[in-house]
């Protein structure tokens, strides 16, 4: 029997054809994720820009993987929504610091049926989405995936857990990406049903990872390995737990072992997307994590010593390079 893919408008996508997606942002978790499901037989488009979005749209895109190396010779990707049109399914990866101009940017994609993940860092981005699009189009998402831009047109998978984790658990397009990612290698889908959690957990799992690894300078093996250095990136795991439940999202028990395995998944010398962005001197994500936690621990009364001090340490770079 002919493995089909149900469309939003209610018919069916046959084999091959797959849905229509837009993936947004073509960075490390969305060029990634797009050539994956495209490799899987999704109708898959970029909005990118620079000399990444040249160099697709020369020689296609190529992903570096342990798990499996893909090239596309052929992608469609552009800087502007018009030139795709409406599409099933918006796969929003831009950084933190893009996300408004490129949510009011997504109007031309956007139909009564389209729904809109969200696979961007902090606790944010359902509410920024939410002020450019109708809320209900939008479904909160959390990928521990690491990839990163090696060069123009290249994407390097660095490991990390395969999950992703999506609300919109009864939404028949979900389901129907859950099937697309079963055929792709290297993606686990999970719809869940309280997807807010799962954010708040990623929000002090990450802030904590991508702190420690970008002040640090180091990849998070020898963190852990070091004493005082895992010291300090424990204590900020569990600045993040005490403000999580000051703000109502405590982490369910078992927390600190799952930060673990996710920390120890990564090969030794993996270091976070913001602090391969601090080494490159492009813009870095601190306002939306430590930063974050700074503001929240000030809000609820509680003490962030640790997240503090990576927000106003790295604060001089949070736009790139120092002057």
């Amino acid at each position: 029997m002919p493995f089909q893919l149900r469309a939003a408008n209610g018919g069916s996508w046959r084999r091959g054809d797959g849905m229509r997606i837009a993936m947004i942002g073509a960075g490390g978790i969305g060029g990634y994720l797009g050539a994956r499901l495209a490799e899987a037989g999704g109708d898959v488009s970029f909005i990118a820009r620079g000399a990444h979005l040249q160099a697709m749209r020369r020689g296609g895109l190529r992903i570096q993987s342990d798990i499996g190396n893909v090239f596309l010779p052929s992608v469609s990707a552009s800087d502007a929504a018009a030139d795709i049109g409406p599409v099933d399914l918006v796969i929003f990866a831009v950084k933190l610091y893009d996300s408004e101009k490129a949510a009011a940017a997504l109007g031309p994609l956007i139909s009564r049926n389209t729904r809109i993940v969200t696979l961007q860092n902090g606790i944010d981005s359902v509410e920024t989405l939410g002020r450019h699009v109708p809320g209900d189009q939008v479904i909160g998402g959390a990928t521990y995936l690491s990839a990163f831009i090696k060069q123009p047109g290249e994407v390097v998978h660095a490991g990390g857990l395969r999950h992703i984790l999506v609300g919109g658990h009864r939404e028949p397009l979900i389901k129907d990406l859950q099937a697309l990612c079963d055929r792709a290698v290297g993606l686990e889908l999970k719809p869940v049903a309280d997807i807010d959690n799962v954010l708040w957990e990623k929000f002090v799992t990450l802030a904590a990872f991508s702190g420690g690894t970008s002040l640090m300078r180091s990849g998070i093996g020898p963190i852990l390995d070091d004493p005082e250095a895992r010291i300090f990136v424990e204590q900020l795991r569990d600045e993040g737990m005490a403000v999580a439940v000051a703000a109502g999202h405590p982490m369910a028990e078992g927390f600190e072992g799952r930060v673990m395995t996710r920390w120890t998944a990564f090969p030794p010398n993996v270091k976070s997307s913001m602090a391969n962005d601090l080494e490159r001197g492009k813009p870095i994500e601190v306002a939306w994590l430590s930063g974050r936690m700074h503001e929240l621990g000030i809000k609820f009364g509680i003490a962030t010593p640790g997240h503090t001090a990576v927000f106003r340490a790295l604060h001089l770079y949070a736009a790139g390079a120092a002057p």
